[in-house]
């Protein structure tokens, strides 16, 4: 099974289907909590949408899962960050958090229901465990336009090469969890366009430089889809 993933074909084992989705009013104006359920599960979540275009940002969190993010709650300020470019950003718990396979195909979950509410290009995030998941579910998905790797585990990114898209790569150089040397790899063996910004004095969670971080997505994010923007949905 994980070889035939590995390949980027996976077998019917690990075929996931999304059969409905409900949405409920969410703790922020213009966010929604999301349930999508699908064939191995529920998907839950909370979208920050915006109105008018077709680009969206989906964010996953490491191995414990979480949509709160790196840098002392990064996902929940990436909303505010890109308002000005009109993106909607979707923040995704894992169903079964640390178990590779089913995380990657949570964020394909993702994709799969922005598309359907009239995404055309999306960016994915994500950090530690999740910045490998986003390696993967990139080369999976036509839909994903960019990916931004934040400390991300080495596991599950032995065929990068085959991203052909742009990413992003943010590491802290005093990162005791997963050495900076694992964006390093990974940024060798990854097609252009690629970047990689190793910053001093951070650690994994890179709380340590926030606001680099937020300057950082807050431009590169909207460059790769151009500024559009998606249509929100109603409860």
């Amino acid at each position: 099974m994980w070889d035939d993933f590995e390949e980027g074909t996976p077998d019917a084992d690990l075929d996931l289907k999304l059969l409905r989705v409900s949405a409920a009013p969410g703790p922020n104006p213009d966010s929604f909590l999301i349930r999508l359920e699908t064939s191995r599960g529920q998907i839950e979540g909370i979208l920050h949408a915006v109105e008018g275009g077709s680009g969206a940002v989906v964010c996953v969190g490491g191995a414990m899962g979480g949509i709160e993010g790196p840098a002392n709650g990064l996902y929940g300020r990436l909303p505010a960050l890109l308002a000005d470019a009109k993106l909607t950003v979707l923040r995704i718990n894992y169903r079964e958090p640390n178990k590779f396979e089913e995380c990657v195909l949570d964020a394909l979950a993702g994709c799969s229901f922005l598309k359907g509410i009239g995404a055309s290009a999306v960016v994915l995030v994500g950090h530690s465990f999740g910045g490998a998941v986003v390696i993967k579910a990139g080369e999976l998905a036509p839909i994903v336009r960019a990916v931004v790797s934040m400390s991300p585990q080495l596991y599950g990114t032995r065929q990068v090469d085959q991203l052909d898209k742009p990413l992003l790569l943010v590491h802290g150089m005093d990162d005791k969890i997963l050495s900076h040397e694992a964006s390093e790899d990974i940024y060798r063996r990854a097609n252009e366009p690629k970047r990689m910004v190793l910053l001093a004095g951070a650690g994994h969670s890179l709380s340590e430089s926030k606001d680099e971080v937020e300057r950082l997505l807050a431009s590169w994010i909207p460059e790769q889809l151009d500024g559009d923007g998606l249509l929100p949905i109603e409860p």
